[in-house]
Order: structure tokens, then C-alpha cells, then sequence
């Protein structure tokens, strides 16, 4: 059972439902997925796939799930991805584009939301010479490991022209996309006119219990049903879920704004200590340890004797994620304790 008294930083993954999104997951009306019969998977996948722009999307129980399917339908097995190299495509889904799509991958050196389209592009290989042919480019929008950095999206377009030079597709991670959109007031159709598949995660911020969806093409999304189903991911009454999901998008999309209002707050208390990896954006504050006499066990292991948790995601390297159920007396109490122990 969860400590209710513990202030947890570690993710905007670790939510739970509202009231509100328990009586809707309660009365949803489902039928067999599957067999594409739940009349709320598909209100879901119709609705996410208009605000985005595009033709069809597909509702997948996980972030990971989504990425891969999305990646197997535009890389052929034994051809070529590139992504930098802290992206969560090949940092945290434990290898799965090479075990389950035979993708090969190569990374540009890890700048978080500050890509270069102009590396990235010195980057592609053609067909031909026996070389692996680069097929697609993947980004990721906002940025985790790159402490919820926004791509601006006049990166973004040089990265499309960049893609439709050399004939790639262009993938988005688009786990906190919805932070991206609210930060720089860019509409989620505009992004989603960038890319040729996008992953968009309805349980970061957002706080459904689970669900992803895959966004694309009508073609690419009937492919993606094969997929999903290949993976284990082919589910029944699942409109139970897809309703946590359009109650999230009715209702906790404008709220992030205080998210990032409470993440700069946690900046503000931890900056004089020298620790902030790079400027707050969004909802994740990073932490450079490197110069501080507290490693980032140490600190974590500190703080939580104090009542916050933090994630720790390297020796000197920690993460704070500001989220609906940490409010701001939470947040508050938590930039004390922190100060406390940065202080020593």
C-alpha cells in the first residue's frame, strides 16, 4: 500500500486515478477489441488521431509497445534507425527494436532537446555498397533524459526537410508531447503534420493508469493491428482503460501548465547548490551531481529518509518529475527538504 505521507518525485508516471476518471473507466461502454468491437477504444483511437492530424491511431497498453510497433512499420528488419543516444527508444525498452523488429540502430551524441539536423543528416546512409540503409529518424518530444527539454519546432521542420531529402520517415516519441504542446503553444496537429508516426502516452501527465497510442496513416495503422497482436498486446475489454484515457485528454491536458509552474519551484530551491543539469521547461527537473559532494544514491537515500522520493538515473545524475497528485504544499515541503540536504 502506497505511503500517503511520501512526496513522490521520481515519475509522472506514479499518478492515480481521480475520482472523476474512476467513474468514467466504471461506465464505459466495451466490447471485444480484438474483434475491433469496444466502442471506446475506438471513440479514443478517432479522437487522438484527429488532434494530431492524421488519418487512424491504435491503442497499445504501454510507451515501449507503442514505440516498436511504430518503428517495425517503418524500418525493415536488418535496416537502420537513427535517434540520439540517450533516447528512450534504445535507453529504456531493453533492446527491443533489434530482438523484435531486427533494427539496427546508431545514435548521435546525446544533447537532449538540442539536436543538430545537420549532424543528424551527415549521419544517413543511402542504399548500396553493402552498407545498413538508413530508413527512419526518431525523436523524442519532450525530451527524458534531456530533463523535459522541448524540441523547437523549427528543428523540427529543418529535421522534415532533412527526412524528405534523403526518402527516411520521421518517428516521434511523443511520450510527453502533451508538456511540448503546452510549453511552446505549438498545436498538436502542427507536430503532428511533421511526422510520419508518432507514440503519444496517456499515463505521463496525463494520469490514466495505462495506455499509448501509435498515430499514422490508415495503412500503417492496419499494419500496426498485426503488430500489436504479435506482441502480446492484442486486448479485449479494454475500453475499460481507453475511457481513463479520453477522461484524461477532456480534462488534464491545460493543467499541466501547473506541472511546470511547480517544476520551476523545485528549480528555484535546488539552483543555488549548483545542480541543475540544464534550464526547467516542463515538468523535469534534472540534476547534475557532478560537482556536489553528494552522489545520487546518496541524495536519494537523504531525501527519502526525509519523506521525497527522487530517481536516481546514473552515479551523479538524479530526476525530480512534478505531477497532479504532488500539490503545492507537497512541492513546497519538498524543495525544504531538498535545500536541507544539498546544504549538508
Amino acid at each position: 500500500m502506497a505511503d500517503n505521507n511520501l512526496i513522490d518525485l521520481r515519475s509522472d508516471t506514479v499518478t492515480r486515478p481521480t475520482a472523476g476518471m474512476r467513474e468514467a473507466m466504471a461506465t464505459a461502454e466495451v466490447g471485444d477489441d480484438v474483434y475491433g468491437e469496444d466502442p471506446t477504444v475506438a471513440a479514443l483511437e478517432a479522437e487522438v488521431a484527429a488532434l494530431f492530424g492524421h488519418e487512424a491511431a491504435l491503442f497499445a497498453p504501454t510507451g515501449s509497445m507503442a514505440n516498436q510497433i511504430a518503428l517495425q512499420l517503418v524500418v525493415p528488419p536488418g535496416d537502420e534507425l537513427l535517434c540520439d543516444a540517450d533516447a528512450h527508444v534504445v535507453t529504456y525498452e531493453i533492446g527491443a527494436a533489434a530482438a523484435y523488429g531486427g533494427i539496427s540502430s546508431r545514435t548521435w551524441p546525446a544533447v537532449g532537446a538540442e539536436l543538430d539536423p545537420d549532424v543528424v543528416a551527415g549521419m544517413v546512409r543511402p542504399d548500396g555498397y553493402f552498407a545498413v540503409p538508413t530508413r527512419a529518424i526518431a525523436v523524442e518530444q519532450t525530451h527524458n533524459r534531456g530533463g523535459g527539454g522541448v524540441i523547437p519546432l523549427s528543428t523540427l521542420r529543418e529535421l522534415r526537410g532533412v527526412a524528405d531529402e534523403h526518402g527516411l520517415a520521421l518517428h516521434c516519441d511523443g511520450a510527453r508531447i502533451w508538456h511540448a504542446h503546452v510549453a511552446d503553444g505549438v498545436p498538436l496537429a502542427e507536430y503532428g503534420a511533421l511526422f510520419d508516426t508518432l507514440s503519444v502516452c496517456l499515463s505521463k501527465g496525463l494520469g490514466a493508469p495505462v495506455g499509448s497510442l501509435v498515430i499514422g496513416s490508415a495503412e500503417k495503422i492496419a499494419r500496426a493491428r498485426f503488430v500489436r497482436k504479435r506482441m502480446g498486446g492484442g486486448m479485449r475489454q479494454v475500453g475499460i482503460l481507453a475511457a481513463a484515457g479520453r477522461y484524461a485528454l477532456a480534462h488534464h491536458i491545460g493543467r499541466l501548465a501547473e506541472d511546470h509552474a511547480k517544476a520551476a519551484r523545485l528549480a528555484e530551491a535546488v539552483a543555488p547548490f549548483g545542480v541543475l543539469a540544464t534550464g526547467v521547461r516542463t515538468n523535469i527537473v534534472p540534476l547534475d551531481l557532478t560537482k556536489h559532494p553528494l552522489d545520487a544514491k546518496a541524495l536519494a537515500a537523504a531525501a527519502r529518509a526525509e519523506g521525497v522520493l527522487i530517481s536516481v538515473l546514473g552515479p551523479r545524475t538524479a530526476r525530480l518529475v512534478t505531477h497532479f497528485d504532488v500539490d503545492d504544499a507537497a512541492v513546497d515541503r519538498a524543495g525544504t527538504v531538498l535545500t536541507r540536504v544539498l546544504r549538508g
